[in-house]
Parts: structure tokens; sequence; C-alpha cells
């Protein structure tokens, strides 16, 4: 049976109503997702609400997860950030991830793959209830913009959870479960 990609928060909400969370962690999220977000009069507009929908990917190739150092929290993270105006969720994690990495991503052949929820306080008080989706790079070293963290780069997935927060250790233990399946 084919899922369609959850777009709208409404969808988002029935897709992880009835997903297994990975840890304590994301079964949190979910609970506070599911409860909030309903109530939300627009969830993917930031400027809406301090608490709004966010997007992110977890980019993962041969060579193992990419991560950057976050320019205000000083933390290796996963790519992403807010959902622009008509953009749905898993678009808006490939242009994030494009956008802070530099690197050429792509959702994998079989569509989007919604891996992970994350809730956690954002800047300036707001709340992020943050989908986290799985996206495939090839080889080429991450070339952030000018205006991105300079600092961005592959980790072994054991590199990567012995500095990941959290908040990114479920995502990434999802992330490399799932990216067996697309292996060349």
């Amino acid at each position: 049976m084919v899922v369609a990609t959850p777009r709208t928060a409404s969808e988002l909400c029935a897709y992880f109503a009835t997903a297994t969370p990975i840890d304590d962690r994301e079964r949190e999220s979910i609970a506070e997702f599911i409860t909030v977000v309903p109530t939300l009069a627009d969830p993917f507009n930031e400027h809406a609400d301090i608490r709004h929908v966010t997007a992110s990917a977890l980019v993962v190739g041969e060579r193992g997860v990419v991560l950057h150092l976050h320019k205000r929290l000083a933390l290796w993270l996963q790519p992403g950030g807010h959902i622009d105006v008509g953009e749905d969720p898993a678009a808006a994690a490939v242009r994030e991830a494009t956008e802070e990495l530099g690197l050429a991503v792509a959702h994998p052949h079989d569509g989007p793959q919604l891996i992970h929820l994350d809730v956690h306080p954002g800047p300036r008080g707001h709340r992020h209830y943050d989908v986290r989706y799985l996206l495939l790079a090839g080889n080429d070293d991450p070339h952030p913009g000018a205006d991105e963290s300079p600092l961005a780069r592959w980790f072994s997935f054991a590199d990567a959870y012995a500095i990941a927060d959290a908040g990114l250790q479920g995502g990434l233990a999802i992330a490399e479960r799932t990216y067996v399946r697309y292996r060349a």
C-alpha cells in the first residue's frame, strides 16, 4: 500500500497519530503535535503564532550524514527551517537543505520519506514542531552559501551520534535504518 505524502497540517496529524515513535522524546513530541497543531490558525506560518511547523532533513549518502554547525546555537544539526508561504513541508526540507548545505539533495525515488518529529524551543520564544525527512545526496562536499553557517560536513553515523543533541538522536537512528533501502 502506498501512503500519500502528508502535505497539510491535518494530514500530518493523521500521519503522526498512527506513527510508532522511536523513543520517549518523539512520543512526547507526537502527543504535543497532534494536540497543538490542529488549534493553530495557520500552522506553517512563522508569523501567525509563536508555535509553528518547521521542516528539516537528515541528508544521507555513501559518506554518512551531513550536519552543519548552527550559527546561533553552536550545535551540529540537520539543515532545516521555516516553511515558506504556499510551500509544503517536504519541499521546504529540500529547499532548506540545499540552501544551508550547498549540496544537490533529493527525496528518494519512491517519494518523500517523513521519518521523525521533534518539538523544541526555537529563537525569540518560538516553539518549533519540526517534521523531518530523509534526503539523499551524492558524494560532494557541502558548500554552504555566504549567509549560511560556513561549517558543514559529512559525518559517519557513529560520529554524528557522538555529537548529536537529544533532539537529533532519534532522527539519526531512523535515518540510518531507513537509508539501507536506498543504498546503490
